[in-house]
């Protein structure tokens, strides 16, 4: 295990003060993620293996994965070792954990996929690799090509990685496009060239350069470049070969002929891309260049079977996944398959695909990658997108802004000539801008609701674009060819805006183009920003060093001040929002300087970044925060009071050049950067312990404050803005008790998006709240179950109003076989309708047999509508839905829709079902039918429960435990809403939400305020912790363990004993001694605990539980209350030399408990792990205590094989326990009873888990694997674990994982 090798860092001396100081969770936590699109300018550059697949933005490659359990494909990793711009990647064939990528700095790397990291690395390769391949039959061999040759191949395995050059393949006379080796035939390669000829290669052949040159350019120098080649899987010597403009080819490579030219419908048509389908013999697809058409061809047709248009942009590349994506399996047992010929059938059985549903449905699934940068999974043979990542930038993010009324849009400028506007709640693109603008440095959003964007360039000037018309509809050319870095919008006066260009001037116009001032500039002027405070007030940063104020009121050019002091260029300037005349500037001299114009002064230098800086933003509530992002890829976040760095973050993957928030809601951040993503973060921790406050009921001074208090020195956050302002106004001026709408406005403003508002309208529905009060979006969210039926009709009821049109199928009617049918018209006609009935079915004409099959019976009709469903299902066809509506069959229909993870689908039909919509047919229910068991409203409930159920674990495993809880309160179903939010780790909202809804959620409320006590008990916050603890009823025992715990002196420690009305230390010294003398353990425990000798408590606890381990009736709950207690004596005391032995048999049997509370509570993923920890002290430490390593050991192999064996896996099955493992595992049972909060048992897993990292890369020292989404430090500054992990230990096991004695905290 991983822990060995950590192993040696645990500490058995007392040193661990100084890793006290280094530990730290990062404050700035990662909520959102908007992956770049695919890149379009590269050949190569996607692939897929089983059930991952790849693809490359400029700077980053992303892998997705196949979730089996929800069936949808989900980022995986981002790779991006690399700093110049991707070429080429390729799949290893033979081992799917390899893949290759090269890069424009001359970089070919080998990556291992599961493990996320680099394996190997060739820094010369001698020219930009521009194509890039396993070779095929040698498993660690890579070949690469530059333009001309020669081909390079790099052999990876044994202690020398080894280039050599391949003999021929050198001294091209055209550059090569891109070359394959042949997937049978050892050593066959072929290149395509830009001048339309291929070169082909193969041992002891005639090698062949420069050769099936098209036609139409014999004699020219024109060249028709080869866009795609592959080898036909089913030949040896076969080639498909398209040219952009000659169309594609079917030749042989052995006599160099052409063997099939294809013809396309339009003359216009040129192909892009081509793949073979591996799962339909001579079938191959391909992609056109200009618009978003796939085509199906067969060798055997010279035209297309089938053409369907999945986009207007054009397509780049193409890869068909070799083995389609496993459905999962059903939630309910399918239905009996029966081969529906009867004994006198005349017909043989149908074939499963007619000749030409053969052709026009090749099942298979395609990536498809597309000019705008669009990567989609598309499911051929059902013509739908399983996955469609829109739209995505492909090239740096230079600047990031949300829309000044609504902070769920956000725009993004990028060098790639677009614009884009994001919904932040879906991350998905509403509005893209037309585009071809060259490079875009800059956006300004319109102020107010006026639904513009202004944007700057890098040759086109300046334009406005309307944003729902998706119009240009002013430019602004005063700065001619000139680069404009950076525009500005007035907020303060709407006619106004601003721009700072490389001719050195700052030009001020009105929106109709109107030129108010230029003021010139020594040299190229990079930034501008308008004052807050003051309309005529703005502030430019220039390259010659310096950053200058001008005042438009005045008809002087001159600028009002000058700041001098940064030692190179000045990229961007930002006024504050909340004090006046403070403003900041970032520079490429790495630093930040913070500039008071009243005292004409720098006030002070933020040092820190190790690159220049580009982007910067002001909290709109915290006068004192700062944020900034530079090239040296990093966020740093700033207490501007005294100039220290508070945080930083290293997930992106390159520069960081955007920051913004919006004012609504001012702890979400968004950043862009040179990696092409958008990523969203919550500032909230930042801000403790001011949400707290609010869940405490302080009073406001404690949450609301002048800027002057805000400011002072070591001053706790205090909110400023106006927001809070707003919602101080707004509680003050309700009746009766304001309290629930405090805390939701409060949660709202601190909450990232991502379904907090949802969960709090959903408890106004719960709470009674008029209909009329909802909000206009509630019905695109998760809507209480009572709305969605009715939401849906009306939904439908628009949709025909306007008429919309739906895509037809396009599938040809199956031939039909003329004896039978004359056949089944002679039964016809002599009353035989089931014969005719059967004979229809069997020629496929269902629509037939099922309009006359009431001619036969009302049961006999059902039971044909039930074969054709279940026929259906087999296809995965949609066709299925009105055929189970029909018959009444919800089951059938809600396991088909969950079957492929359309879990919403699923919920609408069983809500439907409840609300009595499908009728049961009166006529006889078949004896046996899966509607039987379904015929009464108890029954459609249970399976409604069952669907939401999944529905909310889809959300909570995506890293949306907000939503999940959402899921929840839709039917009602508060245990399992407030145990998602807990188990989410958003213990404040748990709390508000859970306050609001009252008595129902009153156990699952004390839990989270257990917690967020546990959270408080640090330096500054212990008396919070003691207000947190006051709510909870029955608290007299938490509050022990808080007083036991604070590590004041005796006068602090009686003052919080008095607040909690405990007896002082001296008093509770006489308890424990009397309570020790009646032989009463526990509270002898307490009292001591509470004393000036605490770690009297120790032998006493410890003495008891080690007694009741060596009986054999002992239970979790008998021996768990205690050491519970004794965890919570203060750390210093625990540290005391004289302590050592009761401190280590302390540590593990907190650790030997806590693996057996991680049983209980499903935590499978930390259970190994302390185990493990617990048999480490055993062999290290001097304690004597009735554990042997063999017995954890045991238990451990006993659980492993229990919970293997119940696991639903895709592998191969796993052994069964044994006898003896059965016994083991059944005394583990007995002794670990049931879990008394029931909806805690599952992982842990907070938002932001499931969002891979660029470039922040931390290994867990409890697994040994690279963390996914938030990291925890332990106390040493060195040792991580994930988040999720934390919470999980802290929650079954105090104690940290190094052994140190520290309590670990990580809420």
């Amino acid at each position: 295990m991983a822990w060995m090798t950590y192993i040696s860092h645990w500490f058995d001396e007392d040193d661990w003060h100084e890793g006290q100081k280094r530990a730290k969770m990062s404050y700035v936590r990662q909520v959102g993620l908007l992956a770049a699109g695919c890149q379009p300018w590269n050949k190569d550059v996607c692939a897929a293996s089983g059930d991952r697949f790849a693809y490359c933005a400029t700077l980053a490659i992303y892998i997705y994965q196949l979730d089996h359990q929800y069936n949808e494909f989900k980022l995986r990793a981002i790779m991006s070792e690399h700093k110049k711009t991707i070429t080429a990647i390729s799949w290893c064939p033979h081992n799917p954990d390899m893949f290759a990528s090269a890069s424009a700095d001359s970089l070919v790397i080998i990556w291992n996929v599961t493990e996320q990291k680099v394996v190997a690395k060739l820094d010369d390769t001698k020219g930009i690799p521009a194509s890039l391949s396993w070779c095929w039959n040698e498993g660690d061999a890579v070949a690469f090509v530059s333009h001309r040759g020669p081909l390079y191949i790099w052999t990876i395995s044994g202690p020398l990685s080894v280039v050599t050059a391949h003999k021929g393949a050198h001294s091209f006379l055209s550059d090569i496009c891109l070359f394959r080796w042949h997937p049978k035939k050892k050593g066959k390669v072929v290149f395509g060239h830009t001048d339309g000829s291929l070169s082909i290669f193969q041992p002891g052949s005639k090698n062949q350069k420069h050769v099936l040159r098209p036609e139409s350019l014999k004699g020219t120098d024109e060249e028709d470049p080869v866009t795609a080649l592959e080898w036909d899987p089913l030949s040896n010597d076969y080639l498909l070969v398209a040219n952009l403009h000659n169309g594609i080819q079917l030749v042989d490579s052995e006599s160099l002929s052409c063997i099939t030219k294809f013809n396309f419908p339009s003359a216009a048509a040129s192909v892009q891309c081509l793949a073979w389908v591996p799962s339909a013999p001579g079938m191959f697809i391909t992609g056109d260049s200009q618009v978003g058409v796939l085509r199906i061809w067969n060798v055997s047709h010279t035209t297309p079977i089938d053409n369907l248009k999945l986009k207007n942009s054009g397509f780049h590349s193409l890869h068909v996944l070799s083995s389609p994506p496993k459905k999962k399996s059903f939630l309910f047992p399918s239905p009996i398959k029966y081969s529906h010929t009867s004994s006198t059938s005349e017909a043989v059985p149908p074939p499963t695909l007619s000749q030409k549903q053969a052709f026009s449905l090749p099942p298979g699934h395609v990536v498809c990658c597309f000019m705008d940068g669009g990567v989609g999974l598309y499911d051929m043979g059902a013509k739908k997108w399983d996955f469609l990542r829109d739209l995505g930038h492909v090239e740096t993010i230079f600047d990031c802004e949300f829309k000044p009324d609504n902070p769920d849009l956000l725009a993004t400028a990028s060098f790639d000539g677009t614009i884009k506007v994001w919904d932040i709640n879906t991350l998905t693109a509403v509005y893209t801008s037309p585009g071809n603008e060259g490079v875009i440095y800059s956006i300004s959003w319109a102020p107010g609701d006026l639904n513009c964007i202004a944007g700057a360039t890098s040759r086109n000037g300046g334009f406005i674009w309307d944003v729902p018309r998706g119009k240009i509809i002013t430019r602004f050319s005063e700065h001619g060819k000139n680069g404009i870095f950076c525009i500005a919008w007035s907020h303060k006066d709407s006619k106004r805006i601003a721009t700072c260009s490389d001719d050195g001037f700052c030009i001020i116009r009105t929106i109709d183009g109107k030129v108010l001032h230029k003021y010139k500039h020594p040299a190229a002027v990079f930034g501008c920003d308008w004052s807050k405070n003051n309309k005529d007030m703005i502030a430019t940063g220039c390259e010659d060093k310096n950053v200058r104020v001008y005042y438009l009121a005045t008809s002087s050019d001159q600028p009002l001040k000058v700041f001098t002091g940064h030692t190179a260029k000045v990229f961007r300037v930002r006024w504050s929002p909340l004090r006046e005349g403070i403003l900041c500037s970032g520079s490429d001299d790495g630093t930040v300087r913070i500039w008071d114009y009243t005292q004409d002064a720098c006030i002070n230098i933020l040092s820190g970044h190790r690159a220049p800086v580009r982007g910067l933003m002001w909290n709109p509530e915290i006068p004192y925060l700062l944020i900034s992002g530079s090239w040296d890829y990093s966020i740093q976040v700033w207490d501007t009071r005294d100039g220290t760095c508070l945080d930083t973050v290293y997930d992106h993957g390159a520069d960081v050049y955007g920051l913004t928030c919006h004012p609504s809601r001012p702890f979400t951040m968004a950043s862009c950067s040179r990696d092409s993503t958008v990523r969203l973060w919550s500032l909230t921790p930042l801000i403790n312990p001011l949400p707290i406050n609010i869940l405490a009921d302080r009073c406001w001074d404690e949450v609301i404050g002048n800027i002057d208090r805000a400011v002072e020195s070591g001053a706790p956050p205090l909110l400023c803005g106006k927001v809070s302002r707003d919602i101080k106004q707004e509680v003050e001026k309700m009746i009766g008790n304001p309290r629930g709408e405090k805390l939701r406005w409060f949660s709202e403003c601190f909450s990232p998006p991502g379904g907090s508002k949802n969960l709090w309208d959903l408890v106004a529905v719960i709470k009674g709240q008029d209909d009329s009060l909802l909000p206009q979006n509630y019905c695109k969210g998760i809507m209480h179950i009572k709305h969605l039926v009715r939401f849906k009709m009306s939904e439908a009821h628009e949709l025909t109003a306007v008429k919309m049109s739906k895509f037809g199928g396009g599938i040809g009617a199956p031939s039909k076989k003329e004896r039978l049918k004359e056949a089944a018209e002679i039964h016809l006609r002599l009353g035989q309708i089931q014969r005719y009935c059967e004979l229809m079915v069997e020629l496929g004409e269902w629509d037939k047999a099922l309009s006359v099959a009431p001619g036969v019976s009302m049961k006999y009709w059902r039971k044909l509508m039930q074969r054709r469903a279940d026929q259906l299902i087999q296809e995965e066809n949609d066709d299925v839905i009105p055929y189970c509506i029909a018959t009444g069959d919800v089951k059938k229909l809600v396991a088909f829709f969950t079957s492929r993870g359309q879990l919403k689908e699923a919920l609408l039909v069983a809500q439907a079902a409840c609300e009595g919509n499908m009728q049961m047919s009166p006529l006889s229910t078949m004896s046996g039918s899966s509607n039987s068991d379904l015929n009464n409203t108890d029954d459609y409930n249970v399976l409604l429960q069952k669907v939401n159920e999944e529905l909310a674990e889809w959300y909570f495993q995506d890293g949306h435990a907000v939503l999940a809880a959402c899921c929840h309160l839709a039917v009602e179903n508060i245990e399992l809403a407030m145990a998602n939010l807990i188990r989410g780790n958003e213990l404040e909202l748990a709390i508000s939400v859970g306050t609001v809804l009252g008595e129902s959620a009153a156990q699952a409320t004390h839990y989270a305020l257990e917690l967020l006590a546990r959270k408080c008990m640090t330096v500054t916050t212990w008396d919070l912790a003691a207000d947190l603890l006051m709510m909870i009823p029955d608290n007299k025992l938490q509050l022990i363990k808080l007083c036991a715990f604070y590590p004041g002196c005796t006068a602090e420690r009686n003052d919080l004993h008095e607040k909690c009305n405990l007896p002082d230390v001296e008093e509770c010294m006489r308890l424990a001694e009397t309570t020790e003398a009646d032989g009463d353990i526990f509270e002898t425990i307490k009292y001591y605990l509470l004393s000036s000798e605490p770690e009297k408590a120790l032998p006493i606890g410890i003495q008891y539980v080690k007694e009741q381990l060596c009986g054999s009736d002992w239970t979790l709950d008998s021996v768990c209350p205690y050491l519970d207690l004794l965890s919570y004596i203060r750390t210093e005391q625990l540290m005391l030399n004289n302590c050592t032995q009761f401190r280590n048999e302390l540590l593990i049997l907190c650790g030997y408990i806590g693996a057996l509370l991680a049983i209980r509570r499903q935590y499978n993923s930390i259970v190994p792990a302390l185990y493990e920890y617990t048999s480490q002290l055993l062999k290290r430490r001097k304690v004597s205590v009735p554990l042997k390593i063999e017995q954890l050991s045991e238990e451990l192999g006993a659980w492993r094989a229990f919970t293997q064996s119940t696991k639903p896996t895709n592998e191969l099955p796993c052994t069964p326990p044994s006898e003896s493992q059965k016994k083991v595992y059944s005394i583990l049972v007995s002794r670990i009873q049931e879990e008394p909060l029931k909806g805690m048992i599952g992982p842990d897993y907070v938002t932001g888990s499931n969002l891979p990292s660029h470039s922040d890369v931390h290994i867990s020292c409890l697994t040994g694997l690279r963390i996914q989404g938030p990291v925890f430090f332990l106390e040493d500054g060195k040792s991580a674990i994930s988040l999720n992990d934390a919470l999980m230990w802290a929650k079954v096991n105090p104690f940290s994982p190094l052994g140190t004695g520290t309590r670990l905290n990580p809420f």
